[in-house]
């Protein structure tokens, strides 16, 4: 493969169902699959976010796509049935760690059965070809000790966020293991990224668009947990992720279909503080404070990603650090802020940079040679 053809060229031409579009990733991953030459389509609800990132970029008007709720089957199915997707990547998810102590049966409904219904329709589909679920790094059993995760290792959950991901990872384990097991059947993978950041999270209690908020307005931003420590990365770094995972089970590739950490290198996993420091920093102004605020849900304060399994199966690597990636996002959100009407651009210009960083260190995201025979246990569900 040529490094002027990322992913072996894999979605050119490919019809693309991508649940989720209307959030912060889906935004991004549709306007890189465009750029790939994908035929791309959406089902979501609608934006629940001003700004939001999918209005920003006009995607209305640029793919065909439907406002609809994955908790409803029979919406699910039919979307399925009309596309004829040959790749469903399915990112349409509560995914809002407070949010889900607040609305823990809306949590469980949309991630659990929401992943349901959308395998239930692959199932049903002759068009379906490969099956990407997008997880999470939280779906481990998290004794917050330092230990970097595997994809081996048990799945667990303290909060109902996190929970409801680790029965997505179980509930696609057994599809997988019952009804994609023939030769013919679509391949089922997961991919379980970490503290995704960048341009266009408007979300509310994520720290980078709260950052970007309290500077927009010449206030201090407010940190909760200044020592909890993550596995950041920036939103390209996870999408290339996904994308070469996805590239490999349209080849064929049956070791592929399986569940894989997509995270920063070891020193990327840096303190809340440490990133809102590098934020303010980059964005040229700006204070934070952490002031008493009492009793809070429980939020994981450690977490670390293994992404050996990315690098052997996939030969995947991460292109931008945390200065690089924190870098970026804030000039995002501040030419944002200069001129709203930049969305488009900025995004386009982001994935070009991306795509040629990545590019000068030999990075291309070509699925390499078939190593075969994998076949994922109950841990790796």
């Amino acid at each position: 493969m040529s490094a002027s053809e990322p992913f072996n060229a894999a979605y050119a031409d490919r019809r693309v169902l991508v649940t989720g579009h209307t959030g912060f990733k889906g935004p991004w991953l549709c306007s890189w699959l465009e750029r790939l030459g994908a035929q791309v389509f959406g089902l979501a609800l609608e934006p629940d976010t001003v700004p939001s990132l999918f209005n920003d970029l006009a995607l209305s008007s640029l793919m065909d796509h439907e406002i609809g709720d994955v908790r409803d089957s029979d919406v699910v199915r039919r979307i399925v049935a009309r596309v004829r997707p040959e790749v469903v990547v399915h990112m349409a998810a509560q995914p809002l760690v407070r949010r889900s102590y607040a609305e823990p049966h809306y949590t469980f409904e949309t991630n659990v059965m929401g992943t349901a219904n959308v395998l239930e329709a692959a199932r049903a589909s002759d068009s379906v070809h490969t099956v990407l679920i997008v997880t999470t790094d939280k779906v481990y059993e998290n004794p917050e000790t330092g230990h970097a995760f595997s994809e081996s290792e048990p799945l667990g959950g303290a909060d109902p966020y996190s929970a409801s991901k680790a029965c997505a990872e179980i509930v696609t384990g057994a599809y997988r293991r019952s009804y994609f097991g023939a030769a013919d059947a679509a391949l089922v993978a997961t991919a379980r990224a970490g503290n995704v950041i960048g341009g266009g999270d408007w979300a509310q209690d994520r720290l980078l668009p709260d950052c970007a908020r309290a500077c927009m307005a010449g206030e201090a931003v407010i940190v909760r947990n200044p020592a909890s420590v993550r596995p950041w990365q920036h939103v390209l770094e996870s999408l290339s992720g996904y994308l070469t995972l996805g590239a490999a089970l349209l080849e064929g590739r049956t070791d592929a279909a399986t569940a894989v950490n997509f995270g920063p290198q070891p020193g990327d996993a840096l303190s809340v503080a440490e990133m809102v420091e590098r934020f303010v920093r980059a964005w040229g102004s700006g204070s934070w404070e952490s002031p008493d605020m009492g009793s809070q849900p429980h939020e994981a304060g450690l977490l670390r990603l293994d992404i050996s399994k990315a690098r052997q199966l996939l030969s995947w690597e991460p292109v931008w650090g945390a200065d690089r990636a924190v870098t970026a996002t804030a000039a995002w959100y501040r030419a944002y802020a200069e001129n709203p009407d930049s969305a488009a651009r900025l995004v386009d210009a982001e994935i070009a940079a991306y795509t040629e960083d990545a590019r000068a260190a030999g990075v291309v995201w070509a699925s390499p040679a078939s190593s075969q025979g994998e076949t994922p246990g109950p841990a790796s569900a």
